[in-house]
């Protein structure tokens, strides 16, 4: 049965496809819908078979095609107030409100109504299709799937359109960003004899107050060009989640928390990561110095490329003759479109909806991006097709 744009959407969002949860279930369906259309797809299953990610390939095997890629998995609803159930789609007032709308079911949605699409029209340059997960926790599903596209010889696509919620203007440029799960370990004393021992979250809030120390010195750096257009335009350094301790009178004996940063284009990531790695042993010889049972543990949590401007790159000329954008626009969150150019593609994003509603309680999607959307599709498959 066919199923239109929309329809795929309000599929794609019922399944709750929150990123600490496996997205089988949507997986199975996207899988069916391809073979319902005589399309084979291939799995990429994570570690433990929980989640996968799906490719395909559509038209003559041939190189020289677009990847349409987005992500499958969605940040959680917990503890916000939604006015809808956040897995339905619901349409007010020129809206379209549910968990993934924007960000990015509403494109995943579009990717897939361009497989019938360029079935009918009978496709001369290929069509492919890429859905990840774990997107939403560091970009760590995207990576294995590009490789197995790139290890299995998929026909080389000359374009990957990545489509985050852009309002269908075209991006060139994102930040990259490594993130660390930080453990640290302290020794339990009572409060009042704290010297003796060692506070893990004390100790740790050494190394968050660092990174504020210098967040502050970067705003104050000259701004190199290549990173004149971001906001803001200098690399950040952030930490979002801390959980530690056991009493307010004992010294803390564990504090966990993640630490990232986020790097402007120019920066050496390695420099960074020698600075903050440097941090971490002093604070943990300060610890040991105390007590030799503490420490500091620094897991790296994810490495997401950024994107750079590509000059005369495909993935941006054919984006801006499909929409007629012509300004330049970078972000400063991370993509999976980094990754894709990491290894070899060139890629730009470009995608219906506003990332300011990106994670946020009564998430939407204007019925209007959502037709532009429609039409960017439409476009491109009559592109692929003359």
């Amino acid at each position: 049965m066919s199923r239109s744009a929309r329809e795929l959407m309000d599929t794609l969002v019922g399944f709750p496809t929150v990123s600490r949860d496996s997205n089988l279930d949507l997986i199975d369906f996207v899988e069916g819908f391809l073979t319902d259309l005589g399309v084979q797809s291939t799995r990429v299953p994570n570690a433990d078979g929980t989640k996968a990610a799906l490719y395909a390939h559509i038209g003559p095997e041939i190189d020289g095609g677009v990847v349409l890629s987005g992500h499958t998995d969605v940040v959680p609803v917990d503890g916000q107030a939604w006015d809808t159930d956040p897995f339905t789609v619901t349409e007010r007032q020129g809206r379209l409100y549910g968990r993934g709308t924007c960000d990015m079911k509403g494109f995943d949605a579009l990717a897939l109504s361009a497989v019938p699409l360029a079935l009918a029209r009978g496709i001369k340059r290929p069509l492919q299709i890429a859905l990840s997960y774990d997107e939403e926790v560091g970009c760590t599903g995207a990576p294995p799937m590009i490789d197995h596209m790139v290890a299995m010889g998929m026909p080389r696509a000359d374009t990957v359109v990545v489509g985050e919620p852009s309002m269908m203007k075209v991006v060139t440029g994102h930040k990259g960003g490594i993130g660390y799960d930080m453990h640290f370990r302290g020794f339990e004393v009572h409060s009042s004899l704290a010297p003796t021992g060692v506070s893990a979250i004390m100790m740790a809030a050494k190394l968050i107050d660092w990174a504020n120390d210098v967040n502050a010195e970067n705003a104050t750096k000259p701004v190199s060009e290549l990173a004149a257009d971001f906001v803001p335009p200098y690399t950040t350094l952030h930490v979002g989640m801390i959980n530690g301790g056991t009493a307010h009178n004992i010294t803390a004996k564990d504090c966990h928390f993640a630490f990232d940063f986020r790097f402007v284009p120019g920066e050496d990531i390695g420099e960074w990561r020698a600075r903050f790695l440097s941090k971490v042993a002093e604070l943990e010889a300060e610890m040991k110095a105390v007590r030799m049972e503490a420490g500091i543990n620094a897991e790296p949590l994810f490495h997401v490329p950024g994107l750079v401007p590509e000059a005369h790159g495909r993935a941006e000329a054919l984006v801006r003759r499909l929409t007629g954008e012509n300004a330049s626009n970078v972000v400063s969150y991370g993509t999976e479109a980094g990754q894709f150019q990491e290894r070899g593609y060139s890629a730009v994003i470009c995608g219906p909806g506003d990332i300011a509603q990106a994670h946020q309680p009564n998430e939407y999607i204007s019925v209007e991006q959502f037709r532009q959307g429609e039409a960017f599709i439409s476009n491109l498959v009559d592109m692929l097709a003359a």
